[in-house]
């Protein structure tokens, strides 16, 4: 009981307890006036059975589900440029934030039974096995991240060491840019031009670092929100823990189009 930490567990049980109550409004609302037209959707997932992972987590059962509600609801997978070029289309695209081990032991094999397609933005300095202290069992090394490639899962970059830059100085973010971008193409030979913001909130990124961006080669920026998100990046919907049938599809919706992770 040496890392028990009381004030860790209030603060995570009163973040859900907030974000509970703020998506069922939302959801409730939406639902009263009957929905929005359906669009093409970008999911963001981070973790499928990691609880430490937080509200950041989703257990395999309720993923299994959300993929069961998707195709009774008339949704269809694609990959999120497919999304991005026909955004009328009720299609959805999967992504996973961080390279966590569960996604490998919890969602590949569901994805890849079923068929379905899914991007991995991996955390390279965590892959190169420099990740938060007490965490080294919960993320993937390179094997296992290239175990998820051999899986059918498209590999994109998520920085070194998942900063906020909205706080980096340019140099800095460069940094972070440039040199996932390079491990992932020497480690793997993965040449990606996409990056998903760590945090990906509006206020987790900066004019500058969408310029450092682009000059370190990436074509596309994935954000974690929807209308809030920075200018001139990919609108994507965060999928959380508590969001069970109902909630997911009212995120599904467009309920938290407007919404911003505030924790």
């Amino acid at each position: 009981m040496s890392g028990y930490r009381p004030d860790r567990v209030a603060y995570r049980g009163a973040v859900r307890g907030r974000l509970f109550a703020e998506r069922w409004a939302l959801a409730t609302r939406t639902r009263a006036a009957g929905g929005q037209a359906r669009r093409g959707r970008i999911l963001a997932y981070h973790s499928v059975g990691t609880p430490e992972w937080g509200v950041n987590d989703v257990g395999p059962r309720d993923f299994e589900r959300h993929l069961q509600i998707a195709v009774d609801d008339g949704w269809s997978f694609a990959t999120p440029a497919e999304v991005i070029a026909e955004p009328g289309k009720p299609q959805l695209a999967l992504t996973f934030d961080d390279g966590l081990a569960s996604v490998l032991a919890n969602a590949a094999p569901v994805l890849r039974h079923h068929g379905i397609r899914a991007t991995m933005f991996v955390v390279t300095g965590w892959a190169d096995g420099r990740p938060p202290k007490g965490q080294e069992h919960l993320v993937l090394d390179w094997q296992g991240v290239s175990a998820l490639r051999e899986a059918g899962l498209t590999l994109a970059s998520h920085s070194v060491t998942h900063p906020d830059f909205g706080r980096l100085e340019p140099g800095e973010a460069r940094r972070e840019l440039e040199v996932s971008r390079e491990r992932l193409r020497s480690m793997l030979d993965v040449d990606t031009e996409e990056f998903a913001i760590p945090l990906g909130q509006s206020r987790n990124w900066t004019p500058a670092a969408g310029q450092a961006a682009a000059e370190a080669g990436y074509t596309s920026v994935y954000a974690q929100a929807v209308n809030t998100r920075p200018e001139g990046t990919v609108a994507r919907t965060f999928i959380t823990r508590i969001d069970r049938p109902m909630l997911f599809r009212a995120a599904l919706a467009g309920a938290y189009d407007n919404w911003e992770e505030w924790y």
